[in-house]
């Protein structure tokens, strides 16, 4: 071999070590996916997209891919895709999962939670560590948890006492809902949040259930009459949490696995500070659209309690394997 051969040589292995540390050293990517609106204002968007500003500043090699408004999977893919390790992150509605997993049913029962005061202390529960075990037994983790309170809304009429519920087809969020408002004479139309608007919109839908949130960025104001917001007597609220593949944080260094976990907290502490504004940024939103706004009374309150505790508690305590437990759990948190 010649002296400008072997020069030649030695600069394509230089070239070729080169390429495979550069390889080597690219940043991990991580795919975040969720129903929500992005870039609106959804605060769900807004925990997602601080996690992976968070992630980016700790400079660790990770990037996380934000894929808002169901453009990476449908809202009802994104639990099998998780657990499966084909999707890395998500804010998901855990009561979606329930076909899968019927304890998550419990984390939006009619009455259960309350108030975000309240919603605060389940966290720390032995309730939430038995959800949470059934979450880590199918291969995902919670990096930040999440309570919405929710409201009801009509194109017909205002929703306040059981009665006024009959007749009406109406989209609830989750099996419990759905038992409590076919107990009290509602037709039920099932589909996730990101659906509601359409459904009103022809006619399938004359009253939706959901979370304060997506009423407002879903433009749901557009399509209703009257609005019963949650109030001091709030019956629906729902855990959001964000979540991760365990098979995909396990994958992580440990330096990667530490800027993750912070940048959940501070994410789950953003919301803690910004969710008590958003039933009255809902309540002001559909006012300004002429929507009428109303609140449920105590007595109305204690109407449905007594319908839920007819239909989504009983069944629940019946058909899930030690959901009367879990209740008691629950109920157990001042």
């Amino acid at each position: 071999m010649t002296f400008f051969k072997r020069k030649a040589a030695l600069a394509a292995a230089v070239a070729m070590f080169a390429a495979c540390a550069g390889t080597a050293s690219a940043d991990t990517v991580w795919k975040a996916s969720h129903q929500f609106p992005g870039g609106k204002g959804d605060i769900r968007d807004e925990m997602v997209q601080l996690i992976a500003k968070e992630v980016a500043a700790a400079n660790v090699g990770l990037t996380i891919q934000v894929y808002p408004g169901a453009s990476l999977y449908k809202p009802n893919d994104q639990w099998n895709a998780m657990t499966r390790g084909l999707l890395d992150m998500t804010s998901f509605p855990l009561d979606y999962a329930s076909g899968r997993h019927p304890e998550f049913s419990a984390t939006l029962m009619p009455g259960l939670v309350g108030s975000f005061d309240r919603a605060m202390r389940l966290n720390d529960s032995d309730f939430m560590k038995d959800i949470k075990k059934v979450i880590e037994d199918d291969n995902a983790m919670v990096i930040s948890d999440a309570w919405l309170s929710g409201a009801f809304a009509s194109k017909k009429t205002c929703i306040t006492s059981p009665d006024t519920m009959k007749g009406q087809v109406i989209r609830a969020a989750g099996p419990a809902f759905e038992e409590m408002l076919a107990a009290a004479g509602a037709s039920i139309a099932s589909m996730p949040s990101s659906e509601i608007y359409s459904g009103m919109q022809t006619g399938v839908l004359d009253a939706a259930n959901t979370s304060s949130a997506s009423f407002v960025s879903y433009r749901l104001f557009e399509q209703v009459k009257c609005l019963t917001a949650p109030g001091e007597n709030a019956l629906w609220f729902m855990y959001e949490p964000v979540l991760v593949s365990k098979k995909s944080f396990d994958a992580l260094t440990p330096e990667q696995q530490k800027a993750v976990l912070a940048a959940g907290e501070k994410a789950e502490a953003f919301f803690n500070e910004e969710v008590r504004k958003g039933d009255q940024l809902m309540a002001d939103t559909f006012k300004k659209a002429g929507v009428e706004v109303v609140e449920m009374s105590k007595a109305d309150y204690d109407a449905w309690l007594a319908v839920a505790k007819e239909s989504a508690y009983k069944n629940f305590a019946e058909k899930v394997e030690g959901g009367d437990k879990l209740i008691e759990k629950a109920l157990a948190v001042k």
